[in-house]
């Protein structure tokens, strides 16, 4: 399985400003006034970017929450698995729109953790509703689900009805613990603490599996639900999870606003025996560097805390790809 992020942003999309360019400017420009010997060809200029660290290079984008799971089944035809549509569904649409075209029809199952607004509002920005033949097939345990993707598009809140959408829609309303077999893949769900309540997705195929687990909040103190959590992400090759505050923010200023730490992240991992652990829902008032020093300090948080092996802990930035 291939797993690529579309949108890894939480609460509201956000973009790089003027100011935010210009400081990567100057830190490249002082990085390479430093150097003892010149950059050179094309060859060293990038080498040289390489060397700039991501922060400065790159950007973790701005988003909000979409992920695409590639199954690597053959026989799924024109099948695609999507969790959630923020902003970032804009963009996957767009690549979906450049690979296939509108005479070539495509299902897309989307899986919804749940229907704040940061996880719906890319769905009428995204090419493939708006084209006969496509599919979309929504699955969520909501039970609202449907009314708030009709809500979204009513007047006076957008130009274009739900009802004018060309492609054929369906909603599958789940209940927690139910399983599909689609796309090549057995998805799970598992209901999670948050404002309204969210649901987890658990993927497997062939012997690999992919959590996806934002807007949830873990309360580490009850056994029996940290139980639920581990057991749920039991030997997972990679848990994507919302670990968008500080472990101080999380049990106490923001205590009970429905979202995780990166520590939290790491203690629920070590102990599923899970191999890869990615954060998502990044704070939007978080630049690139915060998200950085964000990713050091849990990294190092996991080492001096690693048992038998070690546990591989990522930043999830608009674009990166994971190979399972």
């Amino acid at each position: 399985m291939k797993v690529r992020f579309w949108g890894t942003r939480g609460s509201i999309p956000v973009s790089i400003t003027a100011k935010d360019v210009r400081a990567k400017i100057a830190a490249a420009l002082r990085a390479a006034r430093d150097r003892a010997q010149p950059i050179g060809d094309d060859a060293g200029i990038e080498r040289f970017i390489d060397s700039l660290g991501f922060a400065v290079s790159g950007t973790y984008g701005g988003h909000s929450s979409c992920v695409e799971i590639e199954t690597g089944a053959e026989d799924t035809g024109n099948e695609h698995l999507l969790c959630d549509m923020g902003s970032g569904a804009r963009a996957f649409g767009q690549r979906m729109m450049e690979r296939y075209g509108p005479a070539r029809p495509q299902t897309y199952h989307v899986f919804m953790s749940h229907v704040h607004w940061d996880h719906i509002m890319g769905f009428p920005f995204f090419t493939p509703v708006y084209i006969p033949g496509n599919r979309i097939v929504i699955h969520g345990c909501h039970a609202e689900l449907e009314h708030a993707f009709k809500r979204q598009q009513a007047a006076p809140s957008f130009p274009v009805d739900f009802s004018l959408l060309a492609s054929t829609i369906e909603f599958d309303v789940m209940a927690p613990g139910d399983t599909r077999h689609v796309a090549g893949v057995t998805a799970t769900t598992l209901k999670q603490h948050h404002g309204g309540d969210s649901y987890g997705w658990r993927f497997e195929r062939a012997g690999k599996s992919v959590v996806y687990s934002t807007d949830s909040e873990h309360r580490l103190e009850n056994a029996e639900e940290t139980k639920v959590f581990v057991d749920f992400f039991r030997n997972a090759d990679l848990v994507i999870f919302d670990a968008m505050y500080s472990l101080a923010d999380a049990i106490s200023v923001k205590a009970d606003w429905g979202h995780s730490s990166n520590i939290v992240g790491v203690e629920l991992c070590q102990m599923a025996g899970a191999r890869r652990l990615c954060m998502i829902h990044h704070e939007p008032a978080y630049d690139d560097k915060r998200i950085d020093s964000v990713l050091a300090e849990t990294r190092r948080f996991e080492e001096i805390t690693r048992g038998d092996s070690a546990l591989e802990v990522l930043s999830a930035w608009d674009g990166l790809e994971i190979v399972l």
